[in-house]
């Protein structure tokens, strides 16, 4: 896939994961100068320290993580677009076919409720409240994310303690028909 609008940041990581970290765009969460998602930024910087905690990255921080079961990737490609081009979105996520989505932010967190679950309209969009909790998706688990900039005590450590609790359980079950292809 290539983007109408460059330089673009494309999805990095783990093709065959289990979890997808899905944030805005790279003006967001980082990666204009690296070219890879949450780098480069405070917000970068905290994701990559969950991921390490729970053994998806090798490092704490790194501009290229080498990632296991994690994939990364944004809303927009590139900066500036419009959230119209969801069929890059929308590819990468049936392409990966990951069980859980961990959205970052309220405006990833509307669009995954809006098109990947049957909660947009009794679950509210506010990632700050939601934080590290689960909601039930068409085929995925959704865990959002708060705007890690804008952590508090404690954000981390939640959101940390909730991964962890995913992977010591058969988060696999969560995965339904509609997302099989063929």
């Amino acid at each position: 896939m290539r983007a109408p609008g460059e330089p673009a940041v494309y999805g990095y990581g783990d093709a065959n994961a289990d979890f997808h970290v899905i944030g805005t765009d790279a003006e967001s969460h980082g990666g204009n100068e690296t070219g890879v998602p949450f780098t480069d930024t405070i917000a970068g910087e905290r994701i990559q320290s969950v991921l390490h905690a729970v053994e998806f990255a090798k490092e704490p921080y790194s501009d290229r993580p080498e990632l296991t079961n994690c994939y990364l990737s944004y809303l927009r490609l590139s900066p500036g677009d419009p959230i119209d081009l969801e069929r890059y979105i929308d590819a990468e996520l049936r392409a990966l076919n990951a069980h859980i989505l961990l959205p970052v932010g309220d405006e990833a967190l509307s669009y995954i409720l809006t098109q990947f679950t049957t909660q947009a309209r009794r679950v509210p969009p506010d990632s700050a409240q939601l934080h590290a909790s689960e909601i039930r998706g068409r085929g995925f688990l959704v865990v959002p994310v708060r705007e890690p900039i804008e952590w508090n005590t404690g954000d981390e450590a939640a959101l940390i303690e909730r991964l962890e609790a995913l992977l010591n359980s058969d988060y696999r079950q969560t995965k339904g028909v509609a997302t099989r292809i063929g």
